[in-house]
């Protein structure tokens, strides 16, 4: 008789915990993935709209970038001090083109639009993106396993960056209104998904009920 297949359980870890996200900004990454984490996580921006920007659609002084959002809709996204302080170094000197660049020379054929003039180099893709994000987080994401197995494992997706925001907006008390224009989402359902607490909140709200622990104090 064979093995029953049953569904697979429903996610419910897609916001990582604040120790999860910390430990992610200690990892030894480039200026340009620091950057580029630290940009999705602040402002909670999907990860193709942040490397559609350019360098002349920011407004450092103003922490926030100007982006095209989903339906072609000319959109804010905001930052903080861990984005504003890396942010002059990505850039440099230079004053167009696209913000996130690739490592080498744009090969022949790429669209104008996605190469930077000044150094040549191409606009950084949603697959590499992704793909060195799951790369550097495997060992993040499989804290009990070995170094040796890491071509085994599997790490995060750059969209638990943007989950894990606004789910930690929430746990912090950010009105709905609020949640609904910095996530940006149409509909004021759309929301909902982020309003589970996650692993840190549930551990708060039980460490503070503990009668034992109190009577300690």
């Amino acid at each position: 008789m064979g093995i029953e297949r049953r569904p697979a359980p429903p996610d419910r870890t897609k916001a990582l915990a604040e120790e999860q996200i910390a430990a992610l900004w200690r990892l030894d990454v480039s200026l340009r993935e620091k950057t580029f984490w630290k940009m999705l996580y602040e402002s909670a921006a999907r990860a193709d709209e942040v490397l559609c920007l350019n360098v002349e659609d920011l407004y450092p002084q103003d922490k926030r970038g100007r982006i095209t959002a989903k339906g072609g809709a000319i959109e804010w996204i905001h930052w903080q001090s861990g984005t504003a302080q890396l942010l002059p170094r990505l850039i440099a000197r230079r004053t167009r083109g696209p913000l996130f660049l690739t490592d080498r020379k744009a090969p022949a054929g790429t669209p104008t639009l996605d190469v930077c003039s000044e150094t040549g180099r191409a606009r950084l893709s949603y697959r590499r993106a992704e793909e060195i994000f799951e790369e550097n987080t495997r060992l993040l994401a499989n804290p009990l396993a070995s170094p040796e197995d890491i071509e085994d494992l599997n790490g995060w997706t750059l969209h638990r960056l943007r989950h894990s925001a606004l789910t930690h907006d929430t746990e912090g008390g950010t009105s709905t209104p609020m949640l609904l224009v910095r996530s940006r989402h149409a509909s004021v359902r759309s929301p909902e998904r982020y309003a589970r607490p996650g692993v840190d909140a549930v551990a708060r709200h039980v460490a503070e009920r503990d009668s034992a622990a109190r009577r300690k104090r």
